[in-house]
């Protein structure tokens, strides 16, 4: 047994790491599957994250500053060597392009990543690339190097955050991928979900993953997004939209009622960029499941990459050819379904874990409410029944 002063130390470690209130000084709020949400029979990984492919980490930068400024950045790291000299296989589905994904036409061109991926605002993905470009440059191994193809999404978050200063700089987004670790990942107000709307909430960044099995194999495929998207939202076919008055005073021009949502699928299976496209596709029927309205203003893109080594993509290659070794598409299916599921609880973990944002020039999006949402959950049988 731990000594007294041992357990009250490690009680006050485990407070500082996991408080039990957030940075708003509000109690820490529940993932979906806490309310018994949770789509699909598959099972998630440990951390049902995106983390839980192994090698990928994310990394977040939050920027508030004032009554003005809430906006920030998130690093997603396929691995951890020299992405550029190990490239990985990568694919991008448009469902509508109103935004900008930069670096996106060699990505669809090449079927590869050459560095990790950061999501940010739209005004700002021009100094995340020149750092994504800096860091790649600087990099022990790329001496030599003289393009790099930068992938930078990005959502409006301009309803919350004074936009128009374009406020981040190199040290923001640096901040993001060096504090990109493979464990747990934090959602809602955080990094590039900072100012963002989802149904007329407080949105922000979510996760999620799941196992995938056969009889000798196992896969996994994970999920972030972040979540800047109107629609009508809807929970297991529970139409919670209609238990809910108008959600904020978010106004009719408002960026948070045309769109966007930013995918980012992760999996360790082997898939090449054909097949991982495939795969991204499946993401857009779990955004759609949630009600989301795919509006003409929205930017909604799905980026999907694998992590096997068998599909990594070598810089400087020594032979004329290259064996790789792939999933046969009849076995493709189950990803299919992990991607989709994934991707809607992903989009759920980042509406309930948002908190309620005060922003700029008095614009306020609540965050939705936990017990409305259980009690229109329960009104349709769906839900955690309370005591179980």
């Amino acid at each position: 047994m731990l000594p007294r002063l041992a357990v009250a130390i490690l009680t006050a470690v485990i407070a500082v790491l996991y408080p039990p209130w957030n940075a708003h000084g509000e109690a820490t709020r529940p993932r979906a599957r806490d309310l018994g949400i949770a789509p699909g029979d598959l099972t998630p990984g440990p951390l049902n994250a995106i983390t839980d492919v192994t090698g990928v980490a994310v990394g977040h930068a939050t920027l508030i500053d004032g009554n003005r400024v809430f906006t920030g950045a998130t690093a997603i790291v396929p691995h951890p060597g020299n992405i550029f000299q190990e490239k990985v296989p990568a694919a991008i589905v448009v469902g509508n392009g109103f935004g900008k994904l930069v670096g996106s036409t060699q990505v669809e061109e090449l079927g590869e990543l050459e560095t990790p991926i950061l999501l940010t605002n739209t005004l700002n993905v021009w100094e995340a690339a020149a750092t994504l470009v800096d860091d790649t440059l600087a990099a022990p191994g790329n001496e030599a190097v003289r393009s790099v193809n930068p992938l930078v999404g990005e959502t409006n978050d301009g309803w919350l955050n004074d936009i128009r200063q374009r406020p981040l700089r190199a040290a923001h987004f640096r901040e993001a991928l060096r504090t990109a670790a493979s464990g747990p990942v934090a959602e809602g107000c955080v990094g590039a979900g900072v100012g963002t709307m989802t149904f007329g909430f407080k949105g922000g960044i979510g996760t999620s993953s799941r196992k995938v099995t056969d009889t000798d194999s196992l896969f996994m495929v994970g999920v972030l997004v972040q979540t800047n998207f109107d629609g009508r939202l809807a929970i297991d076919g529970v139409p919670v939209w209609r238990e809910f008055t108008a959600a904020s005073n978010v106004g009719d021009n408002s960026p948070a009622r045309h769109g966007s949502c930013m995918i980012v699928v992760a999996t360790d299976a082997p898939l090449d960029a054909r097949q991982l496209k495939r795969l991204a596709r499946r993401a857009l029927v779990g955004m759609g499941r949630t009600g989301a309205n795919f509006s003409n203003g929205s930017g909604d893109y799905v980026v999907a990459f694998s992590t096997a080594k068998s599909v990594r993509i070598p810089y400087d290659p020594r032979s004329k050819t290259r064996e790789t070794v792939v999933l046969n598409d009849a076995a493709i299916t189950p990803l299919f379904e992990a991607a989709a599921d994934s991707t809607e609880e992903a989009i759920f973990n980042a509406l309930v874990r948002a908190t309620t944002t005060r922003g700029r020039d008095g614009h306020v999006a609540e965050a939705i409410s936990i017990n409305k949402l259980k009690q229109a959950l329960a009104k349709y049988g769906r839900g955690k029944v309370e005591g179980k």
